[in-house]
């Protein structure tokens, strides 16, 4: 996978949403392998944005390790700071599947009584409806019904 490219200005913002991160991968001195890359590519496609620590005092192996990284990960190299490599891939699209059996979930509602008399405040109560439930005009909560229809009517439409 080619490495992706970054401008400038969304390279500086990745810095800016990066800076608060703690590293998620760390690469010791055996240095980049096949485990090191499998879980970077995790880490990747769990945050998109990670940070890597490696223990190497060599510069020029740590940018090395940065770009072989980016390249073999498809991802775009945000920033080298010390020891701390930082990565960008954008997460993958999750599949969202509806389930047809799903029922409506709970809900709350405000319940407002108002006072008969002008100079009381309205009661305002929070409450949990649930998918099965209704709210009555007076304010009270019931079990919602199937509604019957006559049985005139039923043989109308038959």
């Amino acid at each position: 996978m080619p490495a992706l490219k970054l401008t400038p200005a969304d390279r500086k913002d990745k810095r800016g949403e990066a800076h608060h991160l703690d590293p998620v991968v760390l690469i010791g001195a055996e240095g980049l392998t096949a485990a090191v890359l499998k879980e970077t590519d995790a880490a990747l496609k769990a945050h998109g944005l990670i940070k890597v620590r490696m223990f190497s005092d060599d510069r020029e192996e740590r940018e090395a390790a940065l770009v072989r990284l980016a390249d073999a990960l498809g991802a775009a190299p945000v920033q080298h700071i010390g020891k701390l490599l930082v990565l960008w891939r954008p997460l993958p699209a999750k599949e969202k599947v509806e389930r047809e059996d799903r029922m409506a979930g709970p809900r709350t509602v405000k319940i407002v009584k108002f006072s008969k008399s002008p100079n009381h405040r309205p009661q305002v109560k929070k409450v949990k409806v649930f998918g099965n439930q209704r709210v009555t005009a007076g304010g009270s909560i019931k079990r919602a019904k199937v509604r019957t229809t006559s049985v005139k009517k039923k043989a109308q439409s038959d």
